[in-house]
């Protein structure tokens, strides 16, 4: 760049250069750099004030009080009960368990792994602020079936870094499986703050809490397929280039890897980060297709199928939840301790990134094809171009690092884990007439 003195000297009109008499030209150094100073000020505060203050400070803004409402809803807690259920939950039973706070436990996914930790002895503590992105109430069913397995979900968020400190002085974790995130591609586009509020702010008072205990507890966390972004070369490789994201909430989990590389590096914090493609089955999100599909199929609604430039096939790489949660299981199995201690870095930490695929891209047309079979209705098709909202034509992993170090390998094609899906649905919501969000 150019010094500032040169930058008054550049004429506000090509060919007509004027040179300025010495004093106006000092004065106007320090009147731009006053104004450069002011509106550093302003702009920086705009972003504190826009991503980091209360919810009982914004409400009366729409767009901090929906951040608040879907993010920050933290109850109170405290008390010797209270402690008591948090340590009976994350007790660890077996002989060589480990004890693992799971953020999102009352999400699909981490419900699944939660229930799965429990099951083989080890000692489990959920965490979850219960948003609104889609409908609670699957969320606290989800609660009811773990408390069933004996997790105990605390109810709060990531962000709250009091709740965090309490958790980790009441329990000396050994791992902790970070699930909790904004998820959604298009949901973006409405409203970006809280993908920044929770996949990237979220994520750092996360690590600042990990960095700062003693010992410093092994981190698994939830990346996507989706940092893979614009990229044409299939299948997609951990060596891929990941730097062309196609929506924002790629963008934020991209910069999660980036900031767990940050605190690896300093903190010497084990990180492992897992790249999940498209994963379905019982319990899932009501925002995904294969869910919302099987709904207003049997509601007798039209279903959009996307097709890409020149009636280009859309495809997706479906991985069915146990195979996920598998791989969840494996990596933190042989995740290495954190080598930090006090907030600093004794010595080299490991550092790991993961895809969780099923290897075998499937077309949308085919998983509603797969559906109508099972459902025993006809789908109303309403064949459309794919939209500019962050969606890409097709995903695709390669998981031979992950099959190599993790021991990881699908099992479940679509037409068995879809069936288990429908199966499921049937159960929890009747033949569709019961509501769902």
């Amino acid at each position: 760049m150019y010094p500032m003195k040169h930058i008054d000297n550049i004429p506000s009109t090509p060919g007509k250069f004027k040179m300025e008499k010495p004093p106006y030209n000092r004065l106007r150094i320090h009147i731009s750099l006053a104004k450069l100073t002011f509106w550093s000020f302003v702009f920086l505060g705009l972003i504190f004030v826009f991503f980091y203050r209360s919810p009982a400070a914004s409400s009366s803004s729409p767009v901090s009080s929906d951040l608040s409402r879907r993010s920050l809803r933290t109850n109170s807690y405290g008390g010797p009960a209270w402690e008591k259920r948090i340590k009976a939950s994350a007790k660890v039973r077996s002989r060589n368990g480990i004890s693992v706070l799971v953020t999102g436990a009352a999400g699909f996914v981490g419900t699944h792994v939660s229930v799965a930790l429990k099951r083989r002895g080890d000692g489990v503590l959920g965490l979850d602020n219960f948003n609104d992105y889609y409908d609670p109430s699957l969320k606290r069913a989800r609660q009811a079936l773990l408390e069933r397995t004996g997790v105990y979900v605390v109810e709060g968020d990531i962000n709250d870094a009091t709740l965090l400190k309490k958790l980790f002085d009441i329990v000396q974790f050994s791992h902790v499986m970070h699930l909790a995130a904004q998820a959604g591609v298009r949901y973006a586009m409405e409203n970006p703050g809280s993908y920044v509020h929770s996949n990237i702010a979220g994520l750092v008072n996360l690590l600042e809490i990990c960095k700062s205990v003693n010992p410093q507890p092994a981190i698994v966390w939830a990346s996507s397929s989706s940092v893979y972004g614009l990229n044409s070369k299939v299948p997609f490789s951990e060596k891929d280039r990941t730097d062309q994201p196609a929506s924002l909430y790629a963008a934020t989990k991209k910069a999660g890897e980036e900031i767990a590389h940050t605190y690896n590096h300093i903190y010497g914090l084990s990180l492992t980060g897992l790249r999940f493609f498209t994963v379905y089955g019982p319990w899932g999100r009501p925002d995904m297709a294969y869910f919302f599909f099987t709904r207003d199929i049997l509601k007798g609604k039209s279903i959009p199928i996307f097709e890409a430039a020149n009636h280009g096939t859309v495809a997706r790489d479906f991985t069915y939840i146990d195979d996920i949660v598998k791989g969840c299981l494996a990596a933190l199995d042989t995740a290495e301790k954190s080598t930090g201690s006090g907030g600093k870095k004794k010595g080299p930490a490991q550092l790991r990134v993961f895809n969780l695929g099923n290897t075998s891209p499937v077309p949308v047309s085919d998983l509603v094809s797969i559906l109508e079979r099972l459902l025993k209705v006809k789908a109303k098709r309403l064949v459309m171009k794919l939209p500019r909202n962050g969606d890409v034509q097709f995903t695709h992993a390669n998981i031979s690092s992950a099959h190599k170090e993790l021991g990881y390998k699908p099992t479940t094609d679509l037409q068995t884990g879809l069936k288990k899906f429908v199966r499921w649905y049937i159960n929890y919501y009747g033949d569709g007439k019961k509501s769902v969000q």
